[in-house]
Order: C-alpha cells, then structure tokens, then sequence
C-alpha cells in the first residue's frame, strides 16, 4: 500500500491521538498539523518535528502532495473543512459529529460520491472490542428479545462552549445503540439543564424509541463527579453489561429473566433468603480482545481509501446520528416533547 499522506487540522485534546496514529511512517504519515493556537503548534511540534504545521488550514488544503485530510476541530466547523477539502479531491476523516445540520452531511455526502471520494465519522467508540462483541451476542440473539438499553456516559469536563452534552457525549451512544440495533430511532424525548454557560446544556436526558418496541434512556453530563462510560441491555432471555472503564472485564453477562409473571413470589423471612431469591442463573465474563479503537478507526480510514470500500462509520451513519441530534435538541427546547426523528 503506498504511503498516505495525511493532513490533521485541529491539534487540540484529541488531536495528538490522531496524529500518533496517522504518522505511522509505514501506511501513512502525517505532513501538516494545523490548529490556530500557536503555543499548542508549537507543544505539538515538539513530539513530531518533522511535521510542517500552520495556522490556516488553507496551506495545508491547497498542497497537491496531500492526499487525505482529517478534521478534529470543533463542531460547528467540521462542515466547511470537510467540504473544501472534499472540493480539493481528498479524502477525509470528520471527527464526532459530522456536522450540525443533516443537510449540511447530506452534502458532503453528495459531494464525496460525486469524486469517488473516501468520508468517514470518527465513531471511535464503534471500533471498541467490546461493542464489537455486544453485536455479536445480539446478532447471534443470545440475549433474546431487546427490551431496553440504558446508557449513561458522564465525566467532570471538559466543559464545551460550542455545543451541548449530547452532541459532545450521547454523539457517541447514538452511533453505539443504532450499530446495536441496526437500526434508527423513530422518536426522542430529551431534557437538560445547562448551568455553566447559558444556553448550553451540560447535561441531557433522553428516551429514544427503536424499532420492534425498543427503548433506549441516555444519560449524557460532562458536569458530574465520577466518569462513568456504562451499558446495559435487558433481553427477554439474558441482559448484558458494559463498562468501558474496566479495561479487564468489561462485559459481563446475566443469565436472568422473567419465566412466567403470573407465578406468585416464593415466601421471604429473611435477609439472607431476600439475598437468594433475586439472584438466577449465572454471571458470564467473555474475554475481549485488547486493542486501540483509535487505531482501528485510522487503520480502517487507510483500508478505505486504498480499497474504496464503503467505510464502517461512513457519511450515512454519521447522518443517522445528526438526524437523532437534530430531534434531540428539538425536543429540549420544547421542555421534553416527543419529537420524530
């Protein structure tokens, strides 16, 4: 595979994880860093001096050398970036959210087939071992019937001014419950509270209905004391958890259900029995391959563009996600309303 040369525009928190994955020197390497702080340039430029960086993405837009541009700056300027670069015939690489407005991913899209040209979302999280193996068990239906699916992501920070907690934070367990479920959601029911900067919710609550009577309850702050990255998903035959944070045993599955609902409670006198009466079946902890979701993603990118297979996370998952935003912060606004997505 011949080496891919790569642009990375917006240095900033996860900006350097992208770079490290990029400038790999053997599929690809990364020839411009550009972000407009020019300490943080310059912070960056240390760790890969051989890279040419600039403040204006134009420089490194308008380089013909430049085959591939990836886009970590914040979200409401991944449009335009990703357009132009598009324009100029490179493949691109959109960080979480794709864009804030459906339209505007229905026109990178367009733009992108019109030049046979590679789009992908930087749905990490999709790339997760553990996710993976979460689709496995469900696709193989050895939880059953979904009933629901209760997800709470949340953290003390980073505090964004540019958009809300759930494109920042539920972005991420919309693309991990619709991948789940292969599936949209059909409506949206979401309230938040926003406490720091005014107009911009630090943290969003949300009931999403799926297809085939699936519920999905979000929890998404970036103003809460403990990080917290949990999952669980409540079968008619088996429910599922799912901590990213356990990095040994993030799954774990129960062998619990409902036999017969009519079947009156057995007689409890005791703390001990109480103990014993909720506890059925066994618990499971599958062994989940190690690996970087990070550079998977990248890796995939690279795959993509040689190959010009349709992305995993390509343009119309990342447009299924805007779509469920879109409602999301519609409903908000409206105190909670059911909106159709």
């Amino acid at each position: 595979m011949a080496m891919i040369r790569v642009a990375v525009i917006g240095a900033g928190q996860w900006g350097p994880n992208l770079i490290r994955n990029f400038h790999n020197k053997q599929t690809s390497e990364v020839v411009w860093i550009i972000d407009r702080d020019a300490t943080r340039l310059e912070e960056v430029h240390a760790h890969f001096p051989d890279v040419q960086i600039a403040k204006d993405p134009e420089q490194a837009l308008r380089d013909s050398s430049v085959h591939a541009v990836v886009v970590a700056t914040p979200t409401g300027s991944h449009y335009a970036l990703a357009k132009e670069a598009l324009e100029r015939r490179k493949h691109v690489l959109v960080e979480k959210p794709l864009t804030t407005e459906v339209k505007q991913g229905l026109g990178l899209l367009e733009l992108a087939t019109k030049y046979g040209l590679t789009l992908m979302v930087g749905h990490v999280f999709v790339y997760n071992p553990a996710i993976r193996k979460v689709k496995e068990y469900l696709d193989a239906g050895h939880l059953g019937k979904v009933y629901y699916v209760s997800m709470v992501r949340t953290n003390l920070g980073p505090v964004r001014v540019d958009v809300n907690a759930s494109w920042d934070l539920a972005a991420h367990d919309l693309s991990i419950a619709n991948y789940w479920l292969n599936a949209e959601p059909l409506s949206v029911s979401a309230i938040g509270g926003a406490w720091i900067n005014q107009g911009i919710e630090d943290a969003v609550f949300a009931t999403l209905r799926y297809p085939k009577g699936v519920l999905v309850n979000l929890h998404a702050s970036w103003l809460n004391p403990r990080k917290a990255r949990n999952i669980t998903v409540v079968g008619e035959k088996r429910m599922l958890t799912c901590d990213d944070m356990n990095l040994n045993e993030p799954l774990h599955i129960f062998d619990k259900q409902v036999s017969d609902p009519r079947i009156p409670p057995t007689y409890v006198d005791s703390f001990a029995s109480f103990r014993a009466s909720i506890r059925k079946g066994d618990v499971t902890i599958p062994k989940v391959p190690i690996g970087e979701p990070l550079g998977t993603e990248c890796a995939h990118f690279l795959e993509c563009i040689v190959t010009a297979k349709q992305p995993f996370t390509g343009a119309p998952e990342g447009i299924a996600v805007v779509r469920a935003l879109e409602a999301m912060q519609r409903s908000i606004r409206a105190g909670g309303r059911q909106e159709q997505v």
